[in-house]
């Protein structure tokens, strides 16, 4: 390791004259890279969904049931996986969750009946629990604080982005193999991935041979949250109105995107009459607008907090971005052109996801050096509401002979509940007293 130190007060005037490398951002590049890979992964059994509910002669609430199996368990582990982050690393977690998961993709096209797709789509989310957390961790760690925020929002427009082209991938996949075989093949792209992956990343970007002494002068703090820790603050973080209001808006911001990756196939089949391959496009546009509302807003924030704050300019993105899903939810009920009517819900998800880069942007700075256990709790508590709406979808479906836009009525009073929530968020001060100071 250099002997000059990040630590070293004149590091950074000792190194100005040296061209500093660019390493930090091949970090960005590997989140990037799985962040699609976890998009697809996740969403491709939306599009399956209608040939595995024939096959298996399921019910909406069963399918429903098979939805939120996956969430459950990938909000359960949001907390032990961001903990494992910061105690291990994200080199050991990431490769290790990113086999495990990427096996259960595999074994989605081996299961038999319900009990077995529910318990296998549960062991999936398990493993995909420790995917942002520690992405998050990296970021933290890898990346100066004014470059964080956009990298989330790169993050998220790739998640995104992976997750608005997966369902025309599953469609062309499946002109060649069924839906048992498609699940293999995405289940080999995570392990491609992991192997890349492990070789490469270093927990600390002062041990990574490609980083130079002027790029280490630049991560001067950073990188010095790389160090392991174990006895996290969880009394002075459950007793901060800041962690349930962040939980919270997470939960509310879930509940109303989780429609995308679950339900939407079957809604443009069912209530809209689109056959496979344009209910395909169609279904990718909410995605594919959310990506967008991503990029904008980390890119946004940045300008809006060197007029207003950086506080104030997370509010109020993440604000109008609430009440602007619910406002676009509700025009494509009332549109009755399918196209125009999924445009209309494009939008709503581009307002869903201008919360995004905010949501994390606040888990970084509050969480500080415990952001991958402190973002894995907000993201346990929206998966939740991931876990809520399609199960609630699927009762509604069911007590109401399908009446479709009664759902999207409910999403539409969560997301404005959401919207209320963030003006009372202190999304920068951090809550470790030791960083506080």
């Amino acid at each position: 390791m250099n002997p000059m130190t990040p630590d070293d007060p004149t590091a950074a005037g000792a190194h100005a004259g040296i061209a500093q490398s660019r390493t930090r951002y091949f970090v960005v590049v590997f989140a990037v890279a799985l962040a699609v890979i976890q998009y697809i992964d996740r969403v491709c059994i939306s599009q399956a969904a209608p040939l595995i509910t024939s096959e298996f002669h399921f019910s909406t609430v069963q399918m429903g049931y098979v939805f939120a199996a996956f969430t459950w368990a990938y909000a359960l582990f949001e907390i032990p996986g961001g903990w494992l982050g910061d105690k291990l690393g994200p080199r050991k977690v990431l490769t290790r969750v990113v086999l495990w998961w990427s096996f259960f993709t595999a074994a989605t096209g081996w299961t038999w009946n319900f009990f077995s797709l529910v318990v296998t789509r549960a062991l999936f989310g398990a493993g995909e629990a420790g995917c942002f957390p520690n992405l998050t961790k990296a970021f933290t760690t890898w990346l100066p604080r004014d470059e964080r925020v956009k990298a989330q929002s790169i993050l998220w427009l790739s998640a995104r982005w992976g997750g608005a082209f997966t369902p025309l991938l599953v469609v062309f996949v499946l002109q060649f193999v069924g839906w048992r075989r498609a699940f293999e093949i995405f289940g080999v792209l995570g392990v491609v991935w992991a192997v890349v992956f492990f070789f490469w990343f270093r927990d600390d970007p002062r041990d990574h041979p490609q980083v130079n002494a002027a790029e280490r002068a630049l991560l001067t703090g950073a990188d010095n949250l790389a160090s392991a820790h174990s006895n996290v603050p969880w009394r002075r973080f459950v007793s901060s109105s800041t962690t349930w209001l962040l939980w919270a808006q997470y939960f509310c911001l879930s509940y109303g995107w989780y429609f995308y990756p679950t339900w939407l196939p079957t809604y443009l089949q069912e209530a809209r009459g689109q056959v496979m391959a344009k209910g395909a496009f169609l279904a990718g546009l909410p995605l594919f607008f959310g990506g967008i509302g991503c990029l904008v807003s980390g890119f946004l924030s940045a300008r809006l907090a060197r007029r207003i704050g950086t506080a104030w300019a997370r509010k109020l993105i993440a604000a109008v971005g609430m009440t602007g899903a619910a406002v676009m939810l509700l025009v494509s009920v009332w549109l009755e052109d399918p196209t125009w009517a999924m445009v209309a819900m494009g939008m709503a998800s581009f307002f869903n996801d201008l919360v995004m880069p905010s949501a994390w942007g606040a888990c970084m700075d509050v969480g500080g050096r415990f952001a991958g256990t402190y973002s894995g709790s907000m993201n346990m508590m929206g998966n939740f509401g991931g876990v809520a709406g399609p199960i609630v979808v699927g009762y509604i479906l069911q007590a109401t002979a399908h009446n479709w836009a009664l759902t999207f009525y409910v999403s539409a009073a969560v997301y404005l509940l959401g919207a209320v929530l963030w003006l009372f968020i202190d999304p920068v001060t951090p809550l470790d007293e030791a960083e506080a100071r």
